[in-house]
């Protein structure tokens, strides 16, 4: 099985780049998708979080507050910490188990946002493929589609690797600064070729 590990800042345009590998075949595994579904109503991450922190970053609907959470993360570093000794080993577990059901001839993209952070990934994937964009076009382009103050916005960008050690772990670097949507698919798709050739060799 051939893994790619994708990342990028938030605002980066990674989330794009993985649906155009899609569109040529991969199989993605997107760890944020993950995070959201375990930490919906019913989810399995819920009862430990709300006994961990209390009702105060749980929803009216059961689900996690995600402002309020983000709002006690952003301040509190031990909140930080509690919340992935609970997130991480289930999005471990559903990781691992939708790799497995992609099957043994598939090409696995795993879509994650922290890859370079978390220090384990650079072992479990066989190329790191980076998506990169100037702090700046990353602010406009979340508080265009989110709405969020710039303050919020840094705050996140702030909490994520550099861009420099993101180039630094990478096999490859999708510059998404002034790409039209057709220039991106040219630039995934000659990649694709390129990685997918050598999973025959």
């Amino acid at each position: 099985m051939k893994r790619i590990g994708l990342t990028g800042g938030i605002g980066s345009g990674k989330s794009t780049v993985a649906s155009l590998l899609v569109a040529e075949g991969a199989v993605l595994v997107d760890t944020d998708a993950i995070a959201r579904s375990i930490a919906q109503t019913g989810g399995i991450a819920m009862p430990a979080i709300e006994a961990a922190f209390g009702s105060s970053v749980i929803a009216p609907d059961g689900s996690l507050d995600r402002v309020a959470m983000r709002q006690l993360v952003f301040t509190d570093a031990g909140a930080k910490t509690r919340l992935e000794a609970i997130l991480h080993p289930l999005i471990g577990t559903e990781t691992q188990r939708q790799a497995a059901a992609a099957g043994d001839h598939a090409v696995v993209v795993f879509d994650v946002p922290l890859l370079v952070e978390s220090g384990r990934w650079r072992t479990l994937v066989d190329r790191v493929l980076v998506v990169d964009a100037r702090e700046e076009t990353q602010l406009q382009r979340v508080m265009s589609r989110s709405g969020w103050a710039p303050e919020a916005v840094r705050a996140v960008i702030a909490q994520q690797a550099p861009r420099k050690a993101r180039r630094a772990a990478a096999d490859a670097v999708i510059y998404n600064e002034s790409l039209t949507l057709a220039e991106l698919g040219t630039e995934v798709r000659g990649l694709w070729k390129l990685w997918a050739a050598a999973t025959t060799r």
